[in-house]
């Protein structure tokens, strides 16, 4: 069975808590995004690609090859996008970041709005930092296996589409059934897993955002339909929507 697990370094931050460290499975894809390469190698980790206009990256700057690609600075796609575009060409549908989070608030936003892509796409995205998980599910189940993760270790849910229809959490301390969530109210944050007890977050119609803690066990993923569509190819250009001044 071919691997379909991608592992992405990105620039942002990395923590020293005893969940944080990045795992990398045996035949995984490892890609570094631009400054991720410092990390990546601070960690002793060998890309199998290095991409990124390498604005943010620190050390010596790759050579030129068919495992670096160079992109322009001015281009739509950040980096972790274009990053996300490879590995999905490589068949990758799992994908795990580190140093997604933390940094740049803009750019930890991006990459929430990043793992909902995914999700929409049929794949599925795990951020990892702080002793915590973020990720996204659309049209489909997280089940979490029973786990013993310690009371006060906060599972949030959000709803990333303007509505989420049939949301069930069965299995948590808080438990929500056939609901609704929308964007624009909050009510499904600090929530907890029960001890010794299987749990699940489901959506029927919509998409969410769920944060979770790094030592809970990986969720099995079930999609109620087949998606279509893809990532995209790799942009190099400023978007033609814009204004000429702004391409000049």
């Amino acid at each position: 069975m071919t691997n379909e697990t991608c592992v992405i370094f990105g620039a942002g931050e990395y923590y020293p808590g005893p969940f944080d460290a990045p795992v990398v499975p045996e035949g995984a894809l490892v890609i570094a995004a631009d400054g991720g390469l410092d990390h990546a190698r601070a960690l002793g980790v060998a890309p199998d690609l290095v991409i990124g206009d390498f604005d943010s990256l620190e050390g010596s700057r790759p050579a030129a090859g068919e495992r670096t690609i160079a992109l322009p600075p001015q281009k739509d796609d950040p980096d972790m996008l274009s990053a996300l575009k490879i590995g999905w060409l490589h068949g990758r549908r799992t994908f795990h970041v580190y140093g997604g989070l933390g940094g740049r608030l803009d750019h930890t936003l991006a990459n929430v709005q990043l793992m909902a892509l995914l999700a929409s796409r049929g794949g599925i995205g795990f951020l990892h930092g702080d002793g915590m998980v973020v990720t996204a599910i659309a049209d489909g189940e997280l089940a979490f296996p029973a786990n013993d993760v310690a009371p006060g270790r906060m599972v949030s849910v959000f709803s990333h589409s303007d509505a989420s229809h049939d949301v069930s959490e069965p299995g948590l301390k808080y438990q929500l059934e056939h609901g609704e969530l929308t964007n624009t109210v909050v009510q499904g944050v600090s929530n907890e897993f029960l001890p010794g007890v299987p749990s699940a977050i489901s959506v029927r119609r919509g998409t969410l955002i769920v944060t979770f803690p790094a030592e809970a066990p990986a969720p099995k993923v079930t999609r109620y339909h087949g998606f279509e569509g893809d990532l995209g190819p790799l942009d190099t250009e400023i978007s033609s929507i814009l204004s000429p001044a702004a391409r000049a």
